[in-house]
């Protein structure tokens, strides 16, 4: 994975930003800020953008290529649209990376590092960046709960329509093969007395 500066002309956003709704929380003067803190990762296929377990400040967005979200060895999801924001949490919660972000194709993301847009924009200094900065990440995830609850919708329906569409099954008694019995010795502790 390369990494470079990200260089931009004042005012004139890439149209892969202009496709993310989210970020018209930021005014233009804003997000130019936003962009010059930003890094492009240029990914080969297997390259980790986000390693799971890790710690990490940025915020990325994918602006071409396919990535896949695992946790541990399972594919949780894939990031396949232009735009798409992902690692928004981090902002947040300060925590580590609870899956990893994999590229699936060759692709190239838009790296946002907070802790500098921290640096440059301090909380008591420029409350307004910040509040669009959150404002942006509660958009994000916002969107991620709608899609989610749609998707679980989806599923609640077809496992209803399954459960339907199925007939019970009927439970068959199954014969239970019979045991020999244990011969029973007398409390005497003699051998039982076979009858010719």
């Amino acid at each position: 994975m390369k990494e470079f500066a990200y260089i931009h002309d004042e005012k004139q956003n890439p149209s892969p930003l202009r496709a993310v709704p989210a970020l018209s929380s930021f005014s233009d003067d804003q997000l130019d800020d936003v962009l010059n803190s930003s890094s492009l990762l240029q990914c080969e296929q297997g390259d980790h953008i986000i390693k799971e377990g890790s710690i990490d400040s940025r915020i990325y967005v994918l602006l071409s290529g396919e990535l896949e979200v695992r946790v541990g060895s399972k594919k949780v999801a894939a990031i396949t649209r232009i735009g798409e924001v992902f690692g928004e949490l981090a902002l947040v919660n300060h925590d580590k990376r609870l899956a990893s972000v994999i590229a699936s194709t060759k692709a190239v993301c838009l790296a946002v590092d907070q802790k500098f847009l921290q640096d440059i924009h301090p909380r008591e200094e420029d409350p307004d960046f910040h509040a669009a900065l959150y404002e942006f990440v509660a958009r994000l995830v916002v969107r991620k709960l709608e899609a989610t609850s749609r998707r679980l919708a989806e599923v609640e329906k077809e496992l209803k329509l399954l459960r339907e569409s199925q007939p019970v099954a009927e439970i068959k008694a199954v014969a239970v093969p019979k045991l020999k019995r244990p011969v029973k010795r007398a409390a005497t502790g003699r051998k039982p007395v076979r009858r010719r």
